[in-house]
């Protein structure tokens, strides 16, 4: 994965790009690709705020710290969604200028249909997810992968609120319309839950992501929440 959007070093003249990830073909960059210890100090973190930003352009979203109210605290990311992408590819940046990548997936064709890879600024995988489509008929369910420390599945709380939004895709000019309803995912490995995400009540597009386990990366499940409102899009 190619990793652009570094200030060119002084002297050169060179032009500022904008934040870019490439999955196709790796190209030298000008600076070292930013690193985990450069990207904001997320890890010691347990619940996020994600809001999604209107915009005509592309989907872009804020990521901030919850405060213990629940209210939205400091930024940690911004994510951007490609338009007119079919597989959905989201990029995930350290701030608002978006020229330090923490993290992009990008769908590709698998036996189970899309799996999603998630990627460090490096271009190397750290956790993958799919929605599990035989188990989604009626109740969405995904499977949520960290390789060599846990393997999560995730599947809508309610019944009810899962058969509405399925009757809801199938209502001709409905699918163009934002299912405002709240909703929750539940995410458990053995039976133990370890992760949930919640969206809210509201005309603005709003989720609460809650880590249950100090292991999950918060990159993987930042990922992951972005994964639910962008590709349902999709």
């Amino acid at each position: 994965m190619d990793s652009t959007g570094t200030e060119s070093s002084a002297g050169t003249g060179a032009e500022k790009g904008k934040a870019a990830v490439s999955f196709t073909k790796a190209t030298p960059a000008p600076n070292p690709a930013p690193t985990t210890e450069e990207a904001p100090d997320i890890q010691s973190h347990d619940i996020f705020v994600i809001k999604k930003k209107l915009s005509l352009t592309a989907g872009e979203y804020v990521v901030s710290v919850a405060r213990p109210d629940g209210s939205e605290g400091e930024p940690v990311a911004y994510a951007r969604e490609k338009r007119l992408s079919l597989r959905g590819q989201v990029t995930v940046y350290t701030d608002a200028s978006r020229k330090s990548v923490l993290a992009a997936f990008k769908g590709r064709d698998h036996e189970v249909g899309y799996m999603y890879d998630v990627r460090d600024a490096s271009g190397q995988s750290f956790g993958s997810f799919y929605e599990d489509a035989g188990a989604s008929f009626l109740r969405r369910t995904w499977q949520v992968r960290q390789p060599g420390t846990m393997e999560l599945t995730g599947r809508e709380h309610s019944r009810v609120v899962a058969f509405v939004r399925f009757v809801w895709e199938f209502v001709p000019y409905l699918e163009y319309v934002p299912f405002i309803w709240p909703y929750r995912f539940k995410y458990t490995e053995s039976g133990k839950p370890l992760m949930t995400v919640t969206k809210k009540l509201g005309l603005h597009t709003r989720y609460v992501l809650e880590i249950l386990a100090p292991d999950i990366d918060r990159r993987l499940a930042i990922a992951h929440t972005l994964a639910l409102d962008a590709l349902e899009v999709d």
